[in-house]
């Protein structure tokens, strides 16, 4: 395997995950969604989890870790009665496509850089394929054909290196013996993204909160401030957590080398800034 710093790896990923991380924002999905007779947040868990097949509720709390569990369970596998997971997979890739095509000028879409971006992002991501062990949601999702397009080709690239990288976050944090909501709150800890962001989009509730958040105090890992804030331990564990996540993904992008690595977060950043100045980030759209 190809000497890479492990930075440069989590640059490349983080980069380009906008790339991938807007089809859960975008309205191009949400009303695909919708016109299924998909309610609230039954979309997002069917076409994220449809890789794995019609699956249980049990399933998909699993391999997704930190979302409240009555939240899957009220759309898991209601959804399913819905719509069939191929389908749910046919009609995701059609948003994809649709919410890239509004995003990106036509300059852009063709353009020979998009396509280098889609070539090294398939070469990381066929070099993930290689290290599917214990890593059951990117596994699935690497089963999936290969679209045919460059823009999709880089989408379909940067799905499966975010669930690449998320499952190797799943497996650090069960080693720390954190339960989804504590880990969120350790994230919210941060100051990275607001709590209350976390907390609503995930489906807890305010007491289930507060309540992880006296836990993470009595272990020592979070101050006692009306913001709670990480203490020395706590931010020792998350940056093992973070150091772990980031020697794990690394058999993605140690093919492309230095080189191709920042190669790729020169090409893709090109292509995730369209995706910002398009709004398809706007997390107002998530319930």
């Amino acid at each position: 395997m190809t000497e890479l710093e492990p930075a440069l790896a989590r640059t490349a990923w983080r980069t380009a995950e906008p790339i991938h991380g807007m089809i859960y924002f975008a309205p191009e999905a949400h009303q695909r969604y919708a016109a299924l007779g998909m309610r609230e947040r039954m979309g997002y868990f069917a076409s994220r989890a449809a890789a794995l097949g019609p699956v249980g509720a049990e399933t998909v709390i699993a391999t997704f870790f930190n979302f409240n569990p009555a939240l899957v369970r009220a759309a898991i596998p209601a959804a399913w009665r819905i719509v069939a997971p191929d389908e749910m997979l046919r009609i995701r890739l059609e948003a994809a496509d649709a919410a890239l095509r509004r995003a990106c000028e036509p300059d852009l879409l063709t353009s020979p850089d998009l396509a280098e971006a889609a070539r090294l992002a398939r070469r990381a991501a066929e070099s993930a394929s290689e290290y599917p062990e214990g890593r059951p949601l990117f596994a699935a999702t690497s089963a999936l054909p290969w679209p045919d397009e460059p823009h999709l080709v880089l989408w379909h690239a940067q799905t499966l290196l975010r669930e690449f990288r998320g499952d190797g976050h799943v497996a650090a944090l069960l080693l720390t013996g954190r339960s989804g909501i504590e880990a969120l709150v350790l994230h919210a800890a941060t100051g990275s993204v607001p709590a209350e962001v976390l907390r609503r989009t995930r489906g807890w509730s305010t007491a289930e909160w507060d309540s992880a958040v006296e836990r993470l105090r009595s272990g020592g890992l979070l101050d006692a401030g009306d913001e709670p804030g990480l203490t020395e331990a706590g931010r020792t564990q998350r940056q093992w957590v973070e150091e772990r996540t980031d020697l794990l993904a690394l058999p993605a992008y140690a093919v492309l080398g230095t080189d191709g690595c920042a190669r790729l977060v020169e090409l893709a950043g090109r292509v995730s800034r369209a995706v910002f100045e398009a709004g398809l980030l706007n997390i107002s759209r998530v319930t």
